[in-house]
């Protein structure tokens, strides 16, 4: 952590809520141009620690997944102005979880019983974090969910992504990426939660190296320029970490994207497990926390391609 360089505001983790609404008490106020850190809860809260078993998946309360640490009211910011966050670093906690959590993820009809992964990797996250004695995982520490609150009134689920941001799961927005968010009411209301150490493009089985970790962003009030949707500008390449030995490819086709998508995961961990030893329940969290689900192809109609891009450096 840079601690040379002044922090306007800490927000400690317990500082959490669980929805978005406009009418959440901000619990600090910062100037644009400040600059930020966030203790973050991992989307679990703390559910897991590195005793859990699989067990241990089924009694999480799903009503309570998904923290995220705020609300910080941005002076100046107003209806119709851009919030830009520039991601700076983090400090993550050494610690994480993967799961397959009956009901969700993409194969849930595929994968029906309980998993559980847990994760201890190096905290400079400079180093692969090992999965199996078969897979090592290049890190690179992101932010899951991070958004502003709606206009519409009432309490919102903090698990789809919105307009406003929120539960994205973007992989590249890891630090030296600058997000613009559409602001919807005065102050923006700025919260920011569910970091992970690692993730592929899609997130196919529900969730990535799950991990608390601190976040140092700075904000700046962009007025009149609020974006439709968040966008976001990479700071470089943004596969380099993954690509050295290049990828196993498997795909999808048909008429209906997530069908397409589902059969590309499938074939993938078909492949895993006839070349390694891993289960398909392994094989199936691993694809979730490193490999890319791609559209190939959208434009020949009836079917569609959909890509599912395994890096083959990850198994040695």
């Amino acid at each position: 952590m840079s601690q040379h360089l002044h922090l306007a505001h800490t927000i400690h983790k317990h500082s959490t809520h669980l929805g978005w609404d406009r009418t959440i008490e901000p619990v600090r106020t910062a100037q644009s141009g400040d600059r930020l850190l966030f203790e973050c809860k991992d989307a679990a809260g703390g559910h897991f620690n590195a005793e859990s078993t699989a067990e241990d998946v089924g009694r999480m309360n799903p009503d309570l997944a998904n923290p995220v640490t705020g609300p910080v009211f941005i002076e100046d910011a107003g209806p119709g102005d851009a919030l830009k966050i520039v991601i700076e670093e983090f400090n993550p906690s050494g610690f994480g979880w993967s799961a397959i959590i009956p009901g969700f993820g993409l194969l849930a009809d595929q994968f029906t019983d309980p998993a559980l992964k847990l994760w201890s990797y190096d905290t400079a996250a400079q180093l692969p974090a090992v999965f199996s004695s078969e897979a090592g995982v290049p890190l690179k520490p992101f932010i899951g969910t991070i958004g502003v609150a709606p206009a519409a009134p009432g309490r919102h689920s903090v698990i789809p992504p919105r307009r406003v941001g929120g539960n994205m799961d973007i992989r590249d927005l890891c630090a030296g990426t600058t997000l613009y968010l559409p602001v919807e009411v005065p102050g923006a209301l700025l919260s920011i939660g569910d970091t992970h150490a690692a993730q592929g493009d899609g997130e196919v089985c529900g969730t990535a190296i799950e991990s608390a970790m601190d976040v140092v962003v700075s904000v700046e009030v962009v007025k009149n320029a609020a974006p439709k949707t968040p966008r976001f500008i990479t700071e470089g390449p943004v596969t380099r970490h993954l690509d050295a030995k290049g990828y196993a490819v498997t795909t999808g086709v048909g008429p209906d994207l997530m069908q397409a998508a589902g059969d590309s995961v499938s074939s993938m961990i078909d492949l895993l497990t006839g070349m390694t030893q891993m289960s398909a329940e392994d094989s199936y969290m691993l694809c979730s926390v490193c490999g890319d689900l791609r559209i190939s192809e959208i434009v020949d109609a009836p079917n569609w391609v959909v890509s599912f891009y395994f890096p083959r450096l990850v198994l040695g």
